[in-house]
């Protein structure tokens, strides 16, 4: 494909989904993943705690195979959180259960997309940790044409496989996009520079959208509510050796 679907150019890009990951990580020093609701945003809850977060791609029998072999807890759905598996992909669930120092997390989008970075630094970035991680990037050098920077929002799936473009990814991604621009990263492909108009309020926006809507009327309300908590954390997650931890 040519360079106009990689965004050549330009300092700060920006896509969908595991596809469009795959496709213009090839070409980019740092990867950002965001799946505020909620791979990204359990993730920067878990590290705030010190814990090492493992991405897994399948949510299968061998989730469990993998987290033994790294000697870690296994997070399972958020239905499925129990007294002997506290863990699971519900960040309100994450603070509530006990300390693990390692966690695998599946989870089909955002680790696919994590995976798809190849020798890319790859962070993790949500609505609370935007501006961090915006001010992270632009201090080691990132967002620059020479050290690209791909943002990607997760996005959902649609019954039949197929991409969803999610309102709260797009919000998460064109925070940390924001936030770049502020720390003076201003080479931004027309793709990245339409992503954030900026929301009065972010909590009840994503509440009321497709995503919000459906944790909240499954009782997940709370999920919700950690999710929006727009920069209240300093951690940046950055994978190193397998899993997520926070970056000094």
């Amino acid at each position: 494909m040519g360079d106009w679907f990689t965004q050549a150019c330009h300092g700060v890009r920006f896509d969908w989904g595991p596809a469009g990951a795959e496709l213009l990580a090839k070409d980019a020093a740092c990867l950002v993943v965001v799946d505020v609701l909620s791979f990204t945003t359990s993730v920067t809850v878990a590290v705030e705690s010190g814990t090492r977060v493992f991405p897994y791609r399948w949510r299968d029998e061998t989730a469990a195979v993998f987290a033994d072999q790294v000697g870690a807890g296994l997070a399972v759905g958020r239905s499925r959180a129990t007294e002997s598996s506290p863990w699971s992909l519900s960040p309100a669930a994450l603070r509530r259960a006990p300390f693990t120092p390692r966690l695998v997390l599946p989870s089909p989008n955002g680790s696919t997309i994590a995976a798809s970075a190849g020798e890319s630094t790859v962070v993790a970035a949500c609505l609370r940790n935007a501006s961090a991680v915006g001010q992270w990037l632009a201090d080691r050098g990132y967002g620059t044409a020479e050290r690209p920077v791909v943002v990607i929002a997760s996005g959902e799936r649609w019954p039949d496989g197929s991409l969803r473009p999610a309102l709260e990814d797009l919000l998460g991604a064109g925070a940390v996009i924001a936030a770049l621009r502020r720390y003076g990263r201003d080479r931004l492909s027309p793709e990245a520079a339409a992503t954030y108009e900026g929301v009065k309020d972010i909590g009840a926006t994503v509440a009321d959208c497709a995503s919000g809507r459906e944790l909240v009327e499954w009782g997940y309300a709370d999920d919700v509510a950690i999710a929006t908590e727009l920069d209240v954390s300093e951690v940046v997650p950055v994978l190193a050796d397998g899993a997520f931890t926070a970056a000094e």
